[in-house]
């Protein structure tokens, strides 16, 4: 969907998405305030993670084109001989896997270079990062993509016959498979903002990204059994796999780093303090 302004045309599927990343990146910084960091540190980094999300994202899809577009030509092999067609990320298009992958790349390097602790910017970008997902997805609405399976659910969305996959014409409505990431989103933000608060003296830094890549994946895992375009790799729906390997890496890591006899976030917090006093 384009709107213009004079002669500038303007797609509301990209609106939208910088509309998702300005408020989660507004979380974030009230986030970092919050624990006493500097909130315009966020909107920093918010240049680099926008570059590193954009391009992970895209080249997550043009490496994983769903089946659909390969059905139709639209192979990776096209997308690496029409550059053009590559970087045309206002028709849709963008891999969540690799926005993640992309944007916490450029988030590291960002904190690399302003001497800051990544794992501490991290967990103040998780909850904003939630919160910008779910508002982006109704990019996916807009372009009537990211759609699930055929339904007659009070709630499911009319699907126009030109972006119906051709094995499901006869069918209109189907389920909303955007607005249920969304919905799954907004309950990640709101565990996430709850953890940091009630469990703040019990979590390391870098758990609340962690209890992130715990909650997104396992959301998107069981979504994806509803879609009906994924993208395959080897007979493999990628997105599945990778969300599921996500899921239980994050959780393994999170259950060793609070195992029985491990030290104490708190315990190691003080013993930090103590050796800068040493060096001072």
């Amino acid at each position: 969907m384009t709107f213009h302004i004079g002669p500038i045309p303007i797609h509301l599927y990209g609106v939208i998405l910088m509309l998702g990343a300005v408020a989660g990146t507004w979380l974030a910084s009230k986030e970092a305030q919050r624990q006493g960091e500097n909130p315009e540190l966020m909107w920093d980094a918010l240049t680099w993670a926008l570059i590193g999300g954009v391009i992970g994202a895209r080249l997550w899809h043009v490496f994983t084109p769903p089946e659909s577009m390969v059905q139709m030509g639209i192979t990776t092999h096209y997308y690496l001989t029409h550059p053009f067609a590559m970087i045309a990320v206002w028709r849709g298009g963008l891999g969540i896997p690799g926005a993640v992958i992309g944007g916490a790349l450029a988030l590291w390097l960002f904190a690399r270079r302003k001497g800051l602790n990544f794992t501490r910017l991290a967990d103040f970008a998780a909850p904003g990062l939630a919160l910008g997902q779910a508002i982006g997805r109704w990019g996916n609405y807009v372009n009537q993509e990211l759609y699930g399976a055929p339904t007659n659910l009070p709630w499911a969305i009319y699907i126009d016959p030109q972006h119906r996959l051709p094995q499901f014409m006869q069918y209109a409505h189907y389920h909303p498979l955007f607005l249920y990431e969304s919905i799954w989103n907004l309950f990640n933000m709101g565990v996430l903002l709850y953890l940091s608060r009630k469990w703040r003296d019990r979590l390391f830094a870098g758990d609340i990204m962690l209890v992130y890549l715990i909650i997104y994946p396992v959301g998107r895992f069981f979504l994806e059994f509803l879609r009906l375009d994924p993208a395959e790799v080897g007979g493999l729906d990628i997105n599945q796999a990778v969300m599921g390997v996500v899921a239980v890496s994050a959780a393994a890591f999170l259950a060793w780093r609070h195992r029985p006899g491990a030290p104490a976030p708190a315990a190691l917090a003080r013993e930090s303090k103590r050796r800068k006093r040493r060096k001072k």
